[in-house]
């Protein structure tokens, strides 16, 4: 099993991001429909290749499952196991490898989804994709952005998830709320945002898709 040598929790909060939270306007399902079938010009954050320790990456897809609940839109996240082979522990979206037989990465990522918490495809309404986010395991990933209509039921895969939860998406979507943290490795210096949510520590990659979002409907 890879294991972390570091833990991010313990490190130095370099600085806080520190925009406005989004308008409760923009995060409207009317509105998000809208934005992110005619996005306009905007700059992703994307974090640096050079770290990733894979000659070729692998290419994986990921869901934003933004449920719609009565006090407004939350984001379904994932706690991973402690046994996994990478991201072991961590807050991640479901997702996954991509396979020869899905079609693009929306098959991925409803796949995976299904596969690894039992949200069914008929629940997710898929609004568009962020760019590709490259991980410092070596994975190439699309953010694949869906609205999520309940009642559905949720099943954990035991072998990959630990825990589901969700988060308010006013609170990701808040700079104030957007830590940068950084880390000197054998690659060199490696910077990357953390988002801590009550007891769930949100970093690297999943907080790095955030921010993506974040930026896409503030622009």
């Amino acid at each position: 099993m890879t294991t972390l040598a570091f833990d991010p929790q313990q490190l130095a909060i370099d600085a806080i991001a520190g925009e406005a939270a989004l308008d409760v306007a923009r995060m409207a399902p009317d509105w998000l429909r809208e934005r992110l079938a005619t996005p306009p010009a905007w700059q992703a954050e994307l974090p640096e290749a050079a770290f990733s320790p894979r000659a070729e990456p692998v290419l994986a897809a990921v869901l934003i499952p933004l449920v719609q609940r009565p006090h407004g839109l939350s984001v379904l996240l994932t706690m991973r196991t402690d046994h996994l082979s990478s991201h072991a522990g961590q807050i991640s979206f479901p997702g996954g490898r991509s396979e020869l037989y899905d079609v693009n990465p929306v098959a991925t990522a409803l796949r995976e989804t299904e596969e690894e918490v039992g949200l069914a495809r008929e629940h997710i309404e898929v609004l568009g994709c962020l760019p590709d986010y490259m991980t410092g395991t070596g994975y190439r990933v699309t953010p694949v952005v869906g609205l999520v209509t309940p009642p559905f039921s949720l099943r954990a895969d035991p072998s990959e998830v630990a825990e589901i939860f969700e988060v308010p998406l006013a609170f990701l979507m808040d700079g104030a709320h957007h830590q940068r943290l950084s880390v000197e490795l054998a690659g060199g210096r490696r910077s990357f945002y953390a988002m801590p949510y009550e007891r769930f520590f949100i970093w690297g990659a999943t907080a790095g898709m955030l921010r993506n979002l974040f930026h896409l409907l503030r622009a």
